[in-house]
């Protein structure tokens, strides 16, 4: 448990615990009002108050030019050793990318990230990480130079972020997964951006699924 600070009581550590459970679920940062209702706050300008004070106190920072723009800077696991996962490559989070001969391989098999476990509690032998490229998943809360922790996976469900191959192209990108009228929808978390749709799904391989973050900033 977190030692409480002067000043921070229980609706403080209500929102800790809702802001670190959704980082344990590899969900986007909460809004405001998401953080009033799941934690029976009685206004959002109460919600931005305590955030404001929880700020100060150096558990969290905050964007405040995005509406999901919360990130813990404290964690219960901080005192615990962090799990090393091998960082394989990059992922292109923009307009996809041609695929490297590599193949993801633009690092040597010793290079490593270290995962608290805050966010990632175990290692499969199969997890591996991937550095991001560009900001189509911004308002995911995914900039460009984040860490991607993924496992493999060959079938995604609707709203799950992937890491995909398409055919056609011989490219890659990271995006989030929708199957919809006959066909599948990659769409950036970016709204300057447009969806990618592929008509065919023998077009597409999916590589695997994002499990954890590692923010950068």
């Amino acid at each position: 448990m977190m030692a409480k600070k002067k000043g921070l009581g229980e609706k403080h550590e209500a929102i800790f615990k809702y802001l670190e459970a959704r980082q344990m679920q590899n969900l986007p940062s909460p809004t405001i009002r998401e953080i009033q209702e799941a934690c029976n706050i009685s206004s959002t300008s109460l919600v931005n108050y305590y955030l404001g004070q929880m700020e100060e106190a150096g558990w969290i920072a905050r964007d405040r030019k995005i509406s999901r723009g919360i990130r813990l800077l404290k964690t219960r696991f901080s005192n615990t050793p962090p799990l090393r996962v091998p960082l394989i490559g990059q992922i292109v989070a923009s307009e996809p990318a041609p695929v490297p001969p590599s193949d993801f391989s633009y690092f040597t098999a010793e290079d490593v990230v270290e995962v608290p476990q805050s966010i990632l509690r175990k290692v499969d032998d199969d997890v591996y990480a991937l550095r991001v490229k560009g900001t189509s998943m911004i308002d995911a809360m995914i900039n460009d130079g984040d860490i991607v922790i993924m496992k493999p996976a060959q079938d995604a469900s609707n709203g799950e972020m992937v890491a995909v191959w398409l055919a056609a192209k011989d490219e890659t990108t990271l995006k989030y997964f929708y199957r919809e009228n006959g066909r599948i929808r990659l769409q950036p978390a970016n709204p300057t951006m447009q969806p990618i749709y592929i008509d065919d799904s023998k077009d597409l391989r999916i590589q695997g699924k994002v499990v954890a973050v590692i923010r950068q900033t």
